[in-house]
């Protein structure tokens, strides 16, 4: 039931009830007491009638029961024993250096063949803002200051844009190949998200094969499980974590959208990567020549305390799954493989992974039914000011112990991995950062296809960028560039 500020109101059931007045609606009194809830009118003798009305309403949007689930069994897992973990088998990567040529050529045609058939769609988290880069709008907005100008969504576009061309250069199916792009944005992100593609004429792809859907919210809690009030009348809430999507899918229908359009496969990844390979053919042709539910991509670890969630094994032959940076006792951190020298727990997760369709829908039914949230205690926006709070997520990677098999797969960090979290004069993760990190890549492919480069400023510094509607992994690049100078900083485009 929601009830209107116009004070009409009506029940999921198709009852009516009366708008609040002088007291809050009874029949909600009662429920809200089966949760330990009912504080949440506490305040209603101070509320104003349209006050009173969207306090109701802000409640009767939430699922009550579902919610109470959720907030019982979070609380009750946080300190549980969990099974040891163990290192990620070998026979479950395939890394580079044991990766031959003959290898990634089949499953680069193997990826371009399924892709040509519409097996593929990609599925895009962008529920976040780019507050830690100094901006509110969403992520995939940003430009981190590549000679193009363009923004994080427009190069994964992109992107999309050439695999679909080599697909059907690949096939001979010149202009018939479509990839689907699903995105996730938030509440916070969602109507900026969609005016941004609508204003760039989303940057070449088909209005109709980009569709939109929101992650859900949770409320914030006390440690206790108790609702945290933002203000008097407004239960404060956050998203519920990338991992949210799985949900969401579910609720949106979009799972049964992608089994209409004869989506076999979907590679998932998140938005704050400018060197992200969107639809990687050679990532797709390997999961289906392992027959696998779910793989990921994955770098090596830089340093033992680097501060990236790591892949392990969960118990003796268990699920692989990712254990965060701050969960992984120090020593364990450090351990070294004594035969290859290099560290045990060395399989970074930087959230590039790819799900059968059919493993998606087990997942979100698996999820749904267990109902455990990570707890991170947080400042939460309360009456008062701020409070220190709960707030109940889940994660991508929480997929991944459901999965009856799992593969990893070995890229290179220069090549693949440049990561757009914080602001510039950061350490690390900065657009500065990953803005060179796109440069040198590129000037590697240009001089490998026979390219020059001059500079005004040290070339450590600087470089070009090569369109991604010209190569998508430095494919193709010798027409353009052999025998060419190029002075950097510049773009190489059509």
């Amino acid at each position: 039931m929601v009830v209107s500020v116009d004070g009409n109101a009506g029940g999921g059931d198709g009852s009516a009830l009366p708008p609040p007045t002088s007291s809050p609606p009874q029949a909600l009194v009662e429920r809200l007491k089966d949760y330990g809830q009912e504080h949440v009118f506490a305040l209603w003798d101070e509320l104003s009638p349209q006050e009173r009305l969207l306090l109701v309403n802000d409640i009767q949007s939430l699922d009550l029961s579902r919610t109470d689930r959720i907030i019982r069994c979070s609380l009750r897992s946080q300190g549980l024993p969990v099974a040891a973990i163990e290192p990620v088998p070998e026979s479950c990567v395939s890394s580079v250096e044991e990766r031959t040529m003959e290898e990634r050529e089949r499953w680069w045609k193997m990826g371009l063949k399924a892709i040509s058939e519409g097996k593929l769609a990609v599925l895009l988290l962008s529920g976040g803002q780019g507050t830690r880069l100094g901006s509110s709008d969403p992520k995939g907005c940003f430009n981190i200051g590549l000679p193009s100008g363009k923004s994080l969504f427009q190069l994964q576009a992109e992107r999309i844009l050439c695999v679909q061309k080599l697909a059907a250069q690949a096939m001979n199916e010149a202009g018939s190949v479509t990839i689907h792009w699903y995105i996730m944005t938030s509440p916070f992100t969602d109507d900026t998200t969609r005016k941004f593609f609508e204003s760039h004429k989303y940057f070449g792809l088909e209005a109709d094969q980009v569709t939109f859907f929101q992650q859900g919210t949770r409320p914030c809690i006390s440690k206790d499980g108790r609702y945290i009030m933002e203000t008097p009348f407004k239960v404060a809430k956050s998203p519920d974590g990338n991992g949210g999507v799985y949900s969401a899918l579910k609720s949106s229908r979009l799972l049964e959208d992608m089994a209409t359009r004869g989506i076999k496969y979907v590679d998932c990844y998140g938005v704050d990567n400018a060197l992200v390979r969107v639809a990687d053919p050679t990532f797709l042709g390997y999961f289906i020549d392992k027959g696998v539910a779910a793989a990921a991509k994955v770098v090596r670890k830089a340093y033992p305390q680097e501060k990236v969630g790591v892949f392990v094994r969960r118990g003796k032959g268990g699920p692989l799954t990712v254990v965060e940076y701050s969960e992984l006792d120090s020593s364990l951190a450090s351990a070294i493989n004594q035969q290859t020298g290099r560290l045990r727990f060395c399989w970074s997760n930087v959230c590039l992974h790819m799900f059968t369709l059919d493993f998606l829908s087990q997942v979100a039914d698996g999820l749904e039914k267990d109902s455990i949230y990570h707890v991170a205690e947080k400042k939460i926006p309360f009456i008062h000011g701020h409070t220190v709070g709960l707030k109940l997520e889940q994660f991508v990677f929480d997929a991944f112990p459901y999965a009856p098999s799992t593969a990893l797969f070995e890229v290179l960090r220069e090549e693949e991995f440049a990561p757009v979290k914080n602001a510039n004069g950061s350490n690390y993760d900065t657009p500065d950062s990953a803005r060179l990190l796109v440069l040198r890549l590129h000037s590697r492919w240009v001089v490998a296809a026979g390219g020059f480069l001059t500079h005004s400023v040290p070339l450590y510094a600087t470089g070009v960028e090569v369109s991604p509607l010209c190569s998508y992994a430095g494919e193709n690049l010798e027409s353009i560039c052999r025998g060419r100078t190029f002075h950097a900083p510049c773009e190489i485009a059509f």
